[in-house]
């Protein structure tokens, strides 16, 4: 395949894939298990859904790697099997889809927080995600991927580790914003602006928005990103705000209302539409249409 961020700059807009949490959940995953131990134990079924997204014309596929930082491992006793975890994820999905699409390691928050609001260390914070990047790199992803980040001074971190690794390959990063009265802003203080300079600065290729808010909320927050930065822009919505239904929790916006606002993210311009909490491969297969009848 072509350079990830050539393609980014020459070919319209590209389809993202959806949820990996949903799709685990949905294939017996206990509340409470590590997602990321699937990928040492039934790393199958990553190749499963890696599947099921590229048949739905995603071309950017995730690895199940959101938790896999040794800090994040140790709630479950498995730091000392992050690189194992990383490279496994890398290795199931490329021997799923092969070269059919770039696969985008992910890279979540390690679940500590900075000081001086909580009592991790910068150079700990690093060191985590140095292990885990670095793993991801070496398994072959096409691109990095800092996501659901709330805290500005952590996605800069993970940002800065893998430009410390590598000054070539790409790197996006997305954070989760909530809606207040003066705006949207990160549960850290964060407003939008503040994000884009700071990730900017950090080094990311792509910036943007994932988790948090369904895709009507998410074309604001992109109308926002898109008048601040000049940088491709990355959009992967939830399927709405997770609701309890006879003790069932289900995302209720269906791929048909989810592909009437992805029409109006292509209008927009964001270069990467995808999908996060609740959506699955249907919702991918309506955003691989929308995008495909965007003129341009």
């Amino acid at each position: 395949m072509n350079g990830f961020l050539e393609t980014v700059r020459g070919a319209g807009i590209l389809v993202g894939d959806g949820a990996w949490g949903t799709a685990l959940m949905a294939r017996g995953l206990e509340s409470g298990t590590c997602p990321e131990s699937v990928n040492l134990e039934a790393p199958e079924i990553l190749g499963d859904i890696a599947s099921l997204y590229l048949d739905a014309g995603a071309q950017i596929i995730t690895t199940n790697t959101f938790g896999a930082s040794s800090l994040k491992l140790a709630h479950y006793g498995l730091e000392d099997r992050a690189g194992d975890i990383n490279r496994s994820a890398v290795e199931a999905v490329r021997s799923a889809i092969g070269d059919g699409a770039y696969i985008s390691g992910s890279v979540g928050p390690t679940g500590r927080m900075l000081k001086p609001y909580g009592d991790a260390d910068p150079d700990e914070i690093s060191e985590s995600y140095l292990g885990q990047i670095g793993a991801l790199i070496e398994a072959g992803a096409d691109v990095i991927c800092v996501e659901t980040m709330m805290d500005l001074s952590e996605a800069q971190l993970a940002i800065r580790t893998a430009r410390s690794l590598s000054t070539e390959i790409p790197v996006i990063a997305t954070m989760t914003f909530n809606a207040t009265p003066r705006g949207f802003f990160t549960i850290m203080g964060n407003s939008i602006e503040q994000a884009v300079a700071g990730l900017e600065d950090a080094g990311a290729d792509l910036v943007g928005t994932n988790c948090g808010n369904g895709i009507e909320k998410m074309v604001e927050i992109a109308r926002e990103f898109d008048r601040t930065t000049n940088l491709p822009i990355v959009v992967q919505s939830n399927a709405g705000l997770p609701e309890t239904r006879a003790e069932t929790v289900v995302y209720p916006e269906t791929p048909e209302f989810m592909a009437v606002h992805a029409g109006q993210l292509t209008d927009i311009g964001v270069a990467v539409i995808g999908g996060c909490c609740g959506t699955g491969p249907d919702h991918i297969r309506a955003f691989r249409d929308v995008v495909d009848d965007h003129p341009g």
